[in-house]
């Protein structure tokens, strides 16, 4: 262990109560936002592969129920899931039109099924963002409350002492310089919380406004798909 180890230990240990508290708080707080990091980094790099990997494979099918057979394969992809979310949509509504009228599609029901699927779309999006966006506020969280926490312990680190020093009597700077040290440790663990976490909900939040841009746009040509299919079906 070396020596600037040892010094930061008796530091902590001769710290006050308030600033163990502080410190001890901070620590949770980077804990927690490292997890989290760790956790939606996973999450999202395979979001992305994933969903890559259904694009390639949706534009190679020859049709949505082949297209269908394979996405349920690709469990962590929010794409894959959002088309299997419209597909079964679109079969419950060929299913009812089918039980309802035996005959073929009328122009207001082909606006119903159109509609419906829009919606399950737009629902299964919502749904999906939720699933990308879950923990990340946190890590703003802790990015802009964190130095301020730590702000907080070194004030009152300083506080306590200089209420030691007039208690002693003494000004030197052999007694002033241990207890201020003391306190700008829970600044320096302030900021060392709040710079991981801010970097990661930006790069997270990025990635997300990514991923929701390729969500609506492969939702909208989906739903032209869809749309000529089943205007192919009245035609015929």
């Amino acid at each position: 262990m070396t020596t600037e180890t040892i010094g930061l230990f008796y530091m902590l240990s001769d710290a006050g109560p308030v600033v163990k508290f502080i410190l001890l708080l901070l620590l949770f707080f980077s804990i927690t936002s490292w997890a989290i990091i760790f956790i939606k980094f996973r999450y999202i790099r395979k979001a992305f592969k994933e969903s890559a990997d259904f694009t390639d494979i949706f534009w190679q099918c020859r049709n949505l129920a082949d297209a269908f057979s394979k996405a349920k394969a690709l469990r962590s992809s929010p794409m894959a899931r959002i088309f299997i979310s419209a597909y079964m949509e679109m079969a419950r509504s060929d299913g009812k039109d089918k039980k309802k009228t035996q005959v073929k599609r009328t122009q207001g029901s082909y606006l119903q099924v159109i509609g419906s699927i829009k919606r399950s779309l737009n629902r299964s999006i919502s749904v999906e963002l939720r699933r990308l966006v879950q923990l990340v506020p946190f890590l703003a969280t802790a990015g802009n409350t964190a130095p301020f926490i730590g702000l907080f312990g070194t004030v009152w680190g300083i506080m306590d002492t200089f209420q030691g020093i007039g208690l002693s009597g003494s000004a030197s700077l052999a007694v002033v310089a241990p207890g201020i040290s003391e306190a700008l440790v829970a600044t320096a663990a302030g900021l060392a919380v709040a710079i991981p976490s801010v970097i990661a909900y930006n790069y997270f939040t990025d990635r997300i406004r990514i991923l929701d841009s390729e969500l609506q746009s492969f939702s909208s040509d989906l739903l032209n798909i869809i749309e000529r299919d089943i205007q192919n079906q009245m035609e015929e």
